[in-house]
């Protein structure tokens, strides 16, 4: 038969290799495994082989943590102007319209209500894919609100960072986010009400140098990237090789500027059992029931 005796070299490209649709498989930049996508999904964007936290969107963390997914966002119009008629390679303002139009968002941090298996707190979450999640005017004045709505309404604070740091493009206004966020917690410790910080790959820069490292409590997700500076410019400036796992979760756990690592499968279930030891829950949970 003819057919047995075709020549291999005569295959096309087309034939040879399997046709698959865009997006369908996710390679792990950890250990260079090669997932597919919808497992991955299910495994809350965590590789199977080694581990690996995959960065998320804020939508990802409402649907990990938030009670039925129920996320009630407020604040969410208010949108960054462009008071210094910043530009570098593009105008800020163009960016602005660009990071507006590709994540959907306003700005890099979406704030809210939810609960956390039936305990209400206020919610805030960055989310690194607006202008890498970079600290701008609104981003300080969202959070101070945030702040404000957590003493309003007498519930917890919860925000996860992913950032990084202060907006270039804002200069001195974004670099006054650090004193105003952190000014504003100081009256959140005075009404005695417990604020918990989640850090994700990355957390730097002048978001590092407030608010994300004042909380009561400061979880990390595993080998996230966490610091001030980055390590290039560190050792530079220093002149010394730095330590194995300098500015990871767990270097910083081990010289205790976290508190605790937390997988992203517990992360609800410690947060709720964090969340319970606070006085202000049941107090919290008669407020709610009225209010929310």
């Amino acid at each position: 038969m003819a057919w047995f005796k075709r020549d291999k070299t005569t295959l096309t490209i087309q034939e040879e290799k399997m046709e698959l649709p865009d997006g369908l498989w996710i390679k792990c930049p950890n250990c260079n495994e090669v997932l597919y996508k919808k497992e991955l999904e299910k495994n809350l964007y965590v590789c199977m082989k080694c581990d690996y936290h995959f960065r998320i969107t804020s939508d990802d963390y409402i649907r990990i943590l938030a009670d039925d997914k129920e996320f009630q966002e407020f604040n969410a119009n208010i949108q960054s102007t462009d008071p210094l008629k910043f530009k570098d390679s593009k105008k800020y303002a163009d960016r602005l319209k660009q990071a507006m139009t590709i994540t959907n968002l306003t700005e890099a941090i979406r704030t809210g209500f939810c609960h956390i298996h039936r305990i209400p707190v206020v919610l805030g979450i960055m989310d690194f894919r607006f202008i890498g999640g970079s600290m701008g005017s609104v981003v300080g004045e969202k959070f101070s609100r945030a702040v404000n709505m957590a003493i309003e309404k007498k519930w917890p604070l919860v925000v996860i960072s992913a950032s990084g740091g202060a907006r270039m493009q804002e200069s001195a206004f974004s670099l006054m986010q650090m004193a105003k966020t952190s000014a504003h917690l100081a009256l959140l410790a005075e009404a005695k009400l417990p604020y918990i910080s989640i850090l994700t790959h990355p957390t730097t820069g002048g978001v590092t140098a407030s608010f994300s490292m004042l909380g009561d409590v400061i979880i990390a997700e595993p080998k996230a990237l966490i610091g001030f500076a980055g390590p290039r410019v560190i050792k530079q400036t220093i002149g010394q090789d730095l330590p194995d796992g300098f500015q990871k979760s767990e270097f910083l756990l081990q010289h205790g500027f976290v508190d605790i690592i937390i997988h992203r499968k517990e992360l609800k279930e410690k947060l709720f059992q964090l969340l319970s030891f606070f006085p202000v829950e049941k107090a919290a949970a008669v407020t709610a029931a009225q209010t929310y």
